[in-house]
């Protein structure tokens, strides 16, 4: 007997299609009713409604999304026809369009405007998306069905970019746990939520601590720092209700006034509050959070069959296994503890003769003095005085310098539309894509620090090329954390903050130009996801950049060549603080993960093992642990710090190749990269398409040679 031929099971379905009715007539109410569920609209293909959009609406968005998501997967999980790409990766390639829309919006309430009411969003839901998403992808229909295709995917008729997609999904599903038993699996599930939970209380005590403020209100504790500094140290006062000055406890603040203030005791006081965010033992303190983290890691990474959580997170990366990561990092860590050494030995000079010159107390070298001597170091070696190089480069013409090099070389133009569609804050800006006259993007821009913004810089997108779904317009974005210019005043920025700008781009250029066939191969690996963006870097300095765009905002003359001379001269200048900054951060990451005991106490380890390492003690981390955004507010750099050396290797091989073909505006070449390396995303192997890029394997005499290290020729 079939179900026609019986009434209950008759009745069964009229009532499963009254249900149905009855759930797509509320969530069209909920769509209507919710601006975070409805369609995007407008130009580009429609564009996020920024102005519609408020924090409490992202719950009820949320459940409407999960409900979405669930039915795709219900349906294609229990179609009994025998699997295929097109009835069954295809639909779940399509799959999740209203969290498709969500998505975006919860990121940049979390990330740009983020504020307590967002933080309890966070901390409820970050959970409950991680629970999801890991029950739908541990039902073993779905990795039953991705086997049968794995298996006989050779027999299928299938190119090269399904067998590839196909390969990399069930070995995903068999890494992530989908073979695990039915009794390990809630096992698995309960570790990820609890992990969800935790590092949503992890970013958001460090953005308290970033929040923070130091107040000065005299006008001797601005000696030594530039007008423009002191201007925007004004204007934050002011939007705190306060007189006087105020200095945020964020990078952006922290360095400036590190490399100019005069004070030394003041040097040391905001040097302390911002090397101790995450680590003050009060309620932001973050060290039994990362702790507890560690410890679900680790349990996690065994139940998922691996010796250690960098063993798990490496499995799907270039560098393959911690012990080569390691490698290419001691590879380089010697030369650069050695230079810090000859860095510190100028600098105690200076500073010994400034104290037998009666210029001041007599001193040693410590963390917040070395950004300050340097700069005298570098004015006394180099005739180059950083103050003299920021007047050249208003954060504007920078913009429009990046813009420019990105039509020269890959054809991309952008034309500012800002005040055309919406945006979410009123520094936004946007610009419009195109490439041989076609519009392939729409660009948002958000350059400065404010009150509830993450700290850093980051590029994201809200919109993907999915040419499966239809969609060819990219909206993607870069965010930034320079201080503003006082009132009536331009934004400069220092060379470092530029090549950040340079850096950020090189991942939206990559986004513009990645057309692959299918969205689960746009996305690289990590140790990739640096390399486009470190590439783009390189043409900063470039004689046509700095001709056309260093301009003095005063009188709008261009940067000297003397000047420029200087710059160049002395571009392996500090790079033993510069290499030993981030790589320490990046050997404590790998040894902190690539263990199968968790450590317990956070400050002991990092203390420890800095000194096993030889960690110069005039320099701290770039990121100390308690405050380590990379690892702990996600997994996404955990294990993976490593990956900005490993993308910089092939990023300085890389050019060395535009260098070899005569300069950095060789077509052959950009093309070259383009076409093999950017617009592919992870179609092919990164490796092998690198090899095709370059004729072999990246090497690291490149990045030695470029800081100035030796190379052992």
């Amino acid at each position: 007997m079939n179900d026609r031929d019986d009434p209950a099971a008759m009745a069964q379905t009229a009532l499963e299609a009254a249900t149905q009715a009855i759930d797509t007539q509320n969530a069209a109410n909920a769509m209507s009713a919710n601006p975070v569920l409805a369609e995007w609209t407008g130009p580009y293909d429609g564009v996020p409604q920024w102005d519609a959009y408020t924090p409490d609406q992202l719950p009820q968005a949320f459940d409407a999304g999960m409900a979405e998501v669930k039915a795709e997967y219900e349906t294609i999980l229990s179609n009994p026809a025998t699997p295929t790409f097109d009835n069954f990766v295809v639909p779940l390639e399509k799959a999740g369009e209203i969290l498709g829309r969500v998505y975006p919006v919860y990121g940049v309430y979390t990330s740009n405007l983020s504020n307590p009411d967002v933080r309890a969003i966070q901390a409820e839901w970050s959970p409950k998306l991680s629970a999801f998403f890991s029950e739908l992808n541990l039902d073993p229909r779905l990795v039953e069905k991705y086997k049968y295709l794995y298996d006989n995917r050779a027999t299928m008729g299938l190119d090269a970019k399904q067998q590839r997609l196909i390969e990399r999904a069930y070995d995903g599903l068999k890494r992530d746990g989908a073979l695990l038993d039915a009794a390990k699996k809630p096992q698995l599930i309960a570790l990820s939520t609890e992990l969800a939970g935790l590092y949503s209380d992890f970013s958001n005590k460090v953005l308290a601590d970033e929040e923070t403020y130091i107040f000065l209100d005299s006008a001797d504790d601005l000696a030594g720092l530039p007008a423009s500094f002191v201007a925007s140290l004004k204007k934050a006062a002011e939007e705190q209700g306060k007189s006087g000055w105020a200095l945020k406890n964020t990078r952006s603040v922290m360095q400036p006034f590190m490399e100019n203030s005069t004070r030394r005791d003041l040097r040391e006081k905001v040097y302390k509050a911002y090397s101790n965010r995450g680590d003050n033992g009060d309620a932001n303190d973050t060290n039994a959070t990362i702790a507890q983290i560690l410890k679900l890691r680790q349990q996690r990474a065994e139940l998922l069959g691996f010796r250690t959580h960098a063993d798990y997170r490496m499995a799907d990366t270039m560098a393959k296994t911690p012990d080569r990561a390691m490698d290419l990092m001691m590879k380089v860590w010697p030369a650069a503890v050695a230079r810090v050494k000859e860095e510190v030995a100028d600098m105690q000079a200076l500073a010994d003769a400034d104290a037998k010159a009666g210029k001041g107390a007599k001193i040693t070298i410590a963390p917040w003095d070395y950004r300050f001597y340097a700069e005298k170091v570098r004015k006394q070696k180099y005739d180059l005085d950083a103050a003299a190089i920021k007047p050249y480069f208003q954060l504007d013409k920078m913009i429009a310098a990046m813009f420019d090099s990105a039509n020269r070389l890959y054809g991309l133009s952008f034309t500012e539309n800002t005040g055309t569609v919406p945006v979410f804050h009123p520094d936004v800006r946007t610009f419009e894509v195109r490439r041989d006259g076609k519009v392939i993007g729409l660009h948002y821009l958000d350059n400065y620090a404010r009150s509830g913004k993450r700290s850093g810089a980051w590029a994201t997108t809200y919109r993907s090329r999915d040419r499966l779904s239809g969609d060819d317009i990219v909206l993607g974005s870069n965010n930034n954390n320079f201080v503003q210019g006082g009132e009536g005043e331009p934004t400069l920025i220092s060379i470092d903050d530029a090549s950040t700008l340079f850096h950020e781009f090189g991942h939206a250029i990559d986004y513009y130009l990645t057309d692959a066939a299918y969205p689960s191969l746009a996305g690289t690996p990590r140790d990739f996801v640096e390399y486009p963006s470190q590439v783009n870097e390189n043409w900063l300095m470039t004689p046509y950049v700095l001709q056309n765009y260093a301009l003095h905002y005063q009188t709008g003359e261009p940067i000297p060549q003397a000047l420029i001379d200087k710059i160049e001269k002395s571009s392996t200048f500090n790079q033993g603080f510069e290499t030993v900054e981030y790589l320490s951060s990046a050997l404590i990451d790998m040894k902190l993960h690539n263990r199968t005991t968790p450590v317990t106490d956070v400050d002991a380890f990092e203390r420890d093992t800095l000194t096993e390492l030889g960690m110069p003690k005039e320099i701290m981390m770039r990121h100390r642990l308690p405050q380590f955004n990379h690892l702990f507010s996600s997994d996404a750099y955990s294990a993976g710090y490593y990956s900005y050396l490993w993308s910089e290797t092939m990023d300085a091989d890389t050019w060395a190749a535009f260098e070899e073909a005569g300069g950095p505006w060789d077509t052959t070449i950009s093309r070259r990269f383009r076409d093999l390396l950017l617009v592919t995303g992870n179609e092919t192997d990164r490796a092998e398409a690198y090899r095709a890029f370059r004729g072999r394997d990246p090497d690291v005499k490149a990045l030695l040679e470029r800081r100035g290290f030796p190379t052992g020729k």
